[in-house]
């Protein structure tokens, strides 16, 4: 049996003793100014670029905010399950998750949503950020169909922005990079650290549960 020891939070921790920058004006004047590849690279429409990332892109993480804050939400499938329309649509599917819905009562508040594609073995990435729709036509959303089913809702995006990210991130943190992979069993499983955050749910009713979202299936 595996035992895993969890690090401890630190109680001597107090935010208000640190220090912080007071404006945005106080971080630039930290650095150098961005040079022209940085500043002049955002497009307002999907060009050949894009939609090739777009075509490989199996992992996209969505962006969203509303009252009750922000919110990112991981989304994957086949490549391409994001969907171009034209040079300003995109159409990200809704499949079979955990039915909180938090980026869609997002969407519903402001309409606002940021995108980030990721593609495997790529450390590029391409960021999109744009107003989104919920949309249910039939139509529109038979072109989704895994599995021979199609989803119930999809988030319509408009782009207003579209722009590549270096590959700085994915580098640093040697993503792709499979000598890096931790030891899955490092960590408890899904399912037993779910019993320590939900108060009152026990190991049967979590695994009665996992169940149940194993018979739902992935479409």
């Amino acid at each position: 049996m595996t035992i895993h020891t969890l690090p401890e939070a630190d109680a001597a921790f107090d935010p208000e003793a640190v220090s912080y920058v007071g404006s945005i004006a106080e971080v630039r004047a930290r650095h150098p100014e961005p040079m022209s590849r940085a500043t002049d690279k955002v497009i307002t429409r999907l060009d050949k670029h894009c939609r090739a990332i777009i075509a490989r892109s199996t992992f996209v993480i969505v962006g969203t905010h509303g009252s009750k804050g922000a919110d990112v939400s991981p989304r994957g499938d086949p490549a391409g399950f994001v969907r171009v329309l034209d040079d300003r649509h995109l159409l990200l599917p809704d499949r079979i998750g955990n039915n909180r819905f938090d980026s869609l009562e997002n969407i519903f508040e402001t309409g606002l949503v940021g995108m980030l594609f990721v593609v495997p073995g790529m450390a590029e990435v391409l960021r999109v950020n744009g107003r989104a729709r919920v949309t249910d036509d039939v139509a529109l959303l038979a072109g989704s169909v895994v599995q021979g089913r199609p989803p119930k809702i999809g988030v319509l995006v408009t782009v207003v922005e579209a722009y590549l990210h270096c590959a700085k991130a994915v580098n640093r943190a040697a993503l792709w990079d499979a000598s890096r992979y931790i030891d899955r069993n490092e960590l408890p499983s899904y399912g037993a650290m779910l019993v320590d955050h939900c108060e009152g749910l026990t190991q049967e009713e979590s695994e009665r549960q996992g169940a149940e979202m194993a018979r739902r299936g992935m479409y």
